[in-house]
């Protein structure tokens, strides 16, 4: 049996289920663990409590493991109470170790395992591009429920349909604070965004902006102009409506975020843009060959601005 751990925010979340869902697809017996968002110790380590967001969505469809079914695989060592243990036995015998860790970009491997306890994020593409098709035509966003937040999302759905429509991530909040910055900070330069939106309108000359940010007061300072709508609808509980216009949208302009890949990679328009930075955390080297395999069809922009067609 392979048990995936669910954690992070809803863009870390489809991607561990679409992990699942590809070794579902390679007849592995697979298991998603949820039980992350209810793990009280977890959650009072975290700065930002997360919550499962992925029962939000519809056309989701996993097994959930069972407390069982996790001991079966973790085992014994694997107590919180035997930390000491878990080292020793994940020095040494690695690959006998119960548990997998992600450590790099992708893991050409992780397919070929057995009966393992699967931690990681998984962003890179490659994972599960094959199925991305399958999984863009099965997950739905259901009908809001506050009629208020439904009519403003569907009037600018609605522009977003009648235009040359790009979405912009832009991520500060988190992104900001002392930790994150140190290891997120300082990538989607303004530079960057100023290569990309270029990149953009090289190939789009009528591209319209939508512009989706945590930060409402920045970004409403800083794009203004005709060919700018700043998205300031969706909040809370319904933030993730978010990632649904950025999907609708015929471009996407991605943040080092999982949020905004996922609003990409919903997105069904066969001939649309993609672009991403060149890093996604500062402690990782820019590698364009490697990146060029990981994410095919993807422009790559650095954080000087550099465009990687």
């Amino acid at each position: 049996m392979m048990i995936v751990r669910a954690m992070g925010g809803l863009g870390n979340q489809l991607q561990q289920y679409a992990l699942y869902k590809k070794m579902e697809s390679l007849g592995k017996d697979v298991r998603l663990d949820i039980s992350w968002f209810t793990d009280a110790g977890i959650q009072a380590k975290m700065r930002e409590k997360r919550e499962l967001e992925l029962d939000r969505l519809e056309g989701i469809s996993y097994r959930c493991a069972s407390p069982d079914e996790i001991r079966s695989v973790l085992g014994r060592l694997w107590d919180e109470k035997e930390a000491f243990g878990k080292k020793v036995i994940r020095k040494l015998f690695p690959a006998a170790a119960p548990c997998f860790i992600e450590k790099n970009m992708y893991h050409e491997n992780i397919f070929t395992l057995d009966n393992k306890y699967v931690i990681g994020y998984f962003a890179c593409e490659k994972y599960h591009a094959d199925i991305l098709p399958k999984l863009r035509g099965e997950i739905r966003f259901p009908q809001c429920q506050d009629a208020d937040i439904r009519e403003q999302n569907n009037a600018m759905l609605q522009e977003i349909e009648a235009t040359q429509s790009v979405s912009v991530h832009i991520r500060r909040g988190d992104y900001l604070q002392p930790g994150n910055r140190e290891l997120y900070g300082d990538i989607c330069t303004d530079a960057y965004y100023e290569g990309a939106l270029a990149a953009v309108q090289s190939c789009v000359p009528d591209a319209h902006f939508f512009i989706f940010s945590d930060d409402s007061a920045y970004v409403k300072e800083r794009y203004r102009g005709g060919q700018y709508t700043i998205v300031d609808i969706n909040h809370g509980q319904y933030s993730f409506y978010d990632m649904w216009l950025m999907s609708r949208c015929k471009h996407n302009i991605c943040a080092n975020s999982t949020f905004s890949f996922w609003g990409a990679r919903l997105n069904g328009h066969e001939d649309k843009i993609m672009i991403r930075p060149t890093l996604h955390r500062n402690n990782q080297p820019f590698n364009e060959k490697k990146m060029r395999e990981f994410w095919t069809g993807w422009k790559l922009v650095s954080p000087k601005g550099e465009v990687y067609q």
